[in-house]
């Protein structure tokens, strides 16, 4: 019995790999993601057909890979990217209720901008939305044009096999603390003091109607409290594992060490071992004085975005950074190509971005 009480199931055998259907072809030889490419089908709108001809194949791939990137198909805009993700999961998702600004692409209700955030600032790996009530079962990325040489990337992670790395100790420690995850939102036309504030409450509802904004709380199961200065905190819990759906097989599905004050920090520290330059060397000093600062001049209960336990008690930094470490050992990055679309399965596989400079653009889309 696994320290989240559910049976451990049998671990899907990747040793053989499945015929790729006529029409595509496996590029390379990694398993995260798949990559498939033209044998015969050689647009957009062949690929839509060839994804409706063989869904049964598409999704049993997705469950054992756990994401699939489809290269050189000439996927360049919202309409047909919007095309291709239906044919994959026909109902998309156009509410969005996490952290990164995005906003709406020309051309489709349902394609959003990947992420406003600056370009220096990473995303950390994950699952994503965990902490909502019902969290998207597939996510999409298409590149409409591509970052330069070893940069802005979106990595993939396994989270089955994260979960199954970590100490059994500390998954017991985590298990038995829970997760509590406080985030504090600025009002409308009000500018954060905070760094690590990446939105206000109005731009994450879509609406400065409190009324509005507590009903769809309720629904979500996030507590709020209003704030003097119109401010917004919520709190929320989350498990620290879910069951895939298919498969049974638990991940590690949470925003721990995304949410966590330590995340800045962490992140670039291991961005710097990556990619050792100069640049890179004084964000990750710059994170940890913010991170330091942060700490002492505000409680958890007023940081940007924070984790606790259960009962408000602080978790150990060590315990955080040794999830970090399993989630970057299982990290795959692969360059984005212009036309590129990754298709992740969203209950065992997470992913993040790089950082970067110069020109990107990555759209998204949900279901």
């Amino acid at each position: 019995m696994s320290t989240t009480g559910h049976l451990d199931l049998p671990v899907i055998d990747r040793a053989t790999p499945a015929p790729v259907p006529a029409g595509c072809r496996a590029l390379g030889e990694g398993d995260l993601p798949l990559v498939l490419g033209p044998a015969g089908v050689d647009s957009g709108p062949g690929l839509v057909s060839w994804l409706l001809r063989n869904s049964d194949w598409v999704q049993a791939r997705l469950v054992e890979h756990g994401a699939l990137l489809f290269r050189d198909f000439n996927i360049t805009d919202a309409v047909g990217f919007e095309a291709v993700a239906r044919a994959v999961a026909p109902r998309l998702g156009k509410e969005y209720l996490g952290t990164s600004p995005r906003e709406p692409l020309q051309g489709s209700d349902y394609i959003f901008s990947a992420s406003e955030l600056p370009a220096h600032f990473p995303i950390a790996q994950h699952a994503e939305m965990t902490f909502v009530a019902n969290p998207p079962g597939r996510l999409f990325f298409c590149c409409f044009e591509q970052p330069g040489e070893d940069s802005g990337e979106t990595p993939v992670t396994d989270l089955r096999r994260v979960w199954r790395e970590l100490d059994e100790d500390l998954k017991a420690r985590l298990v038995d603390g829970g997760l509590r995850i406080v985030r504090n939102y600025c009002g409308p036309g009000v500018k954060s003091r905070s760094p690590f504030q990446l939105k206000g409450w109005d731009e994450m509802f879509g609406t400065t109607d409190r009324v509005a904004v507590e009903a769809k709380c309720r629904e979500q199961g996030f507590d709020v409290t209003w704030l003097d200065d119109n401010g917004l905190r919520l709190v929320s819990t989350q498990a620290i594992t879910r069951d895939h759906p298919e498969t049974g097989e638990a991940a590690w599905h949470n925003h721990l060490q995304v949410f966590h004050l330590s995340s800045a920090a962490g992140e670039y520290r291991r961005i710097f071992r990556m990619r050792p330059t100069l640049r890179n060397f004084a964000v990750w000093q710059f994170a940890r004085l913010l991170t330091v600062l942060q700490g002492l001049t505000r409680s958890s209960e007023e940081q940007a975005m924070h984790c606790t336990r259960l009962d408000g008690s602080e978790i150990p930094t060590r315990d955080v950074e040794a999830v970090r470490d399993a989630i970057w050992r299982n990290m795959k990055v692969t360059p984005w190509r212009r036309g590129d679309v990754l298709v992740i399965d969203n209950h065992s596989t997470s992913h993040g971005r790089l950082p970067y400079s110069g020109p990107r653009q990555i759209a998204a889309a949900w279901s």
